[in-house]
């Protein structure tokens, strides 16, 4: 048994009937490579035979009474694989449109908490022969960088790697404790807590002593506080559905455009959801005078912690100069941004923040959440941030799933009350993968939003004189149908 930390368990009390805390990708496969193909079958055997180096897969949640405190991940005696491995086809064509649409279904619906918190379909009728894995497993449970971990322990580096050697130790299944149990646990370790807070507190005070001097020195830039982002049409209460597209650039493009002015692979991807969005909201003279704010998860795991399961992520909030016409100066309005956020989250401490979520009982978070939800609070605040914009590191060498071979990897992130857009990226073999993520109530126009990243992106080119340097042959996207644009946008 192992008890959730606090920022795991703060996944589980935000989540509402409309907000659903899973992280989700649409992994798509080609296997004309092998010749017995990837069927459900085989994807079936490969997860069973690899479920020692997929801890969360075999645990379930069992919570404190009353929510006094953090649940417990028990390894399940109930484990049933069938449950959570699915069969699915897509209607024809079975492009990226299709896949996108049946993704969108899939991340709109909880799971199912009296279960291992994740859901797996083999998704079938692709274009090209090709097959899909669309996943989805709860936040609680993992964060952007342990999920590609995760993910790349169901996937080979060769082709027909060799076999598998047997777990060291067998799976053994758990007993689920009383409610009794469950009870004097959490009364006892709430008790053991309360002995950290005064060190807690003094670290807390001394942080924020130095960040009121940091951000009163002259010179010194200063990142936008929570709630202070302007309002658009995708910052309001959401709804359960969702809406979900996929695009894809080539990272060279990025590499190029970060190497001449200077910047970080981030602060481009931030440029090019900046400049996208500004367009959105300009063509529907939506655009505020005040610039968006970026809602941007950064990993703080150290060496040691590569491995390790859950959540170690610390949240940074990042001005998108949106009222910047010329797309270097946004590029390099970002840049200067990122790197005062990064001082000030430095200034702070990612583990204060962290501990901090330990003491936030389970049962007054989840009912607060309700509440926001339910009397429509951003109806009349202004949003915490505008938007979610996530940049998760992936391979740079093929992999392969039963043979066949991975030729894309969209993500997908959750989207919050209030906050009604997600863009997650993601890197792999030289291309940059993102599932954009919203409301559909919310966002009338995701394929322009999608369309507009490879816009920004070649007008950062045209700007800096590589509009014809760093165009390269197109890998076709995975089932699309070539229409001839540089980038496969779907709706």
């Amino acid at each position: 048994m192992q008890r959730l930390s606090g920022l795991d368990a703060s996944f589980l009390s935000l989540e509402t009937p409309t907000m659903h805390m899973h992280v989700a990708s649409a992994a798509v496969f080609d296997p004309s490579g092998t010749p017995d193909g990837l069927s459900f079958e085989r994807v079936a055997a490969l997860v069973e035979g690899r479920l020692d180096l997929l801890p969360p897969f075999r645990r379930r949640l069992v919570p404190v009474p009353l929510g006094l405190h953090h649940p417990l991940w028990v390894e399940d005696p109930d484990f049933d694989l069938s449950y959570h491995l699915r069969r699915a086809s897509l209607p024809r064509p079975g492009g990226l449109e299709e896949l996108a649409a049946f993704a969108a279904d899939v991340i709109g619906r909880p799971l199912d908490r009296s279960k291992p918190l994740w859901e797996m379909w083999v998704v079938e009728g692709l274009e090209g022969g090709r097959v899909a894995l669309v996943s989805k497993t709860h936040h609680a449970a993992i964060d952007g960088v342990s999920g590609a971990e995760l993910t790349a322990n169901l996937l080979d580096l060769e082709r027909d790697p060799p076999p598998r050697p047997h777990p060291a130790e067998p799976w053994r299944a758990e007993r689920i404790p009383s409610e009794l149990e469950m009870l004097a646990y959490g009364v006892r370790s709430a008790a053991c807590q309360t002995l950290s807070i005064p060190r807690l507190v003094a670290e807390s005070v001394a942080a924020a002593l130095d960040v009121r001097d940091r951000n009163r020195t002259p010179g010194v830039d200063v990142p936008p506080a929570p709630f202070s982002a302007p309002r658009t049409s995708f910052n309001a209460p959401i709804t359960a559905h969702r809406a979900v597209r996929f695009t894809e650039v080539d990272l060279e493009r990025v590499r190029a455009v970060k190497r001449l002015a200077g910047t970080t692979v981030n602060d481009v991807v931030l440029a090019l959801v900046a400049g996208s969005l500004r367009g959105y909201l300009a063509a529907r003279d939506e655009l505020p005078k005040e610039p968006l704010v970026a809602l941007v998860p950064v990993s703080v795991r150290g060496e040691s912690e590569r491995s390790a399961l859950g959540n170690r992520v610390s949240p940074m909030l990042v001005a998108l100069a949106t009222g910047c016409m010329d797309p270097v100066e946004r590029l390099e309005a970002i840049a200067t941004a990122t790197r005062a956020a990064k001082d000030q989250e430095r200034a702070i401490g990612a583990e204060s923040l962290t501990r901090w979520a330990d003491f936030a009982a389970p049962a007054v978070a989840a009912r607060a959440a309700r509440l926001v939800t339910s009397m429509r609070v951003f109806d009349r605040l202004r949003p915490l941030v505008n938007v979610i914009v996530s940049n998760v590191p992936g391979p740079p060498v093929p992999l392969y799933s039963a043979g066949a071979e991975l030729v894309a990897l969209y993500p997908m992130g959750p989207i919050g009350e209030g906050v009604g857009l997600n863009v997650t990226v993601m890197s792999y073999c030289g291309r940059l993968f993102f599932g954009l993520t919203a409301c559909r109530e919310l966002v009338d126009d995701l394929d322009g939003i999608a369309a507009g990243l490879d816009a920004e992106l070649g007008a950062l080119e045209g700007s800096l004189g590589l509009a014809h340097r760093t165009r390269g042959p197109r890998r076709p996207a995975a089932g699309a149908r070539q229409r001839g644009a540089a980038v496969r946008v779907v709706s």
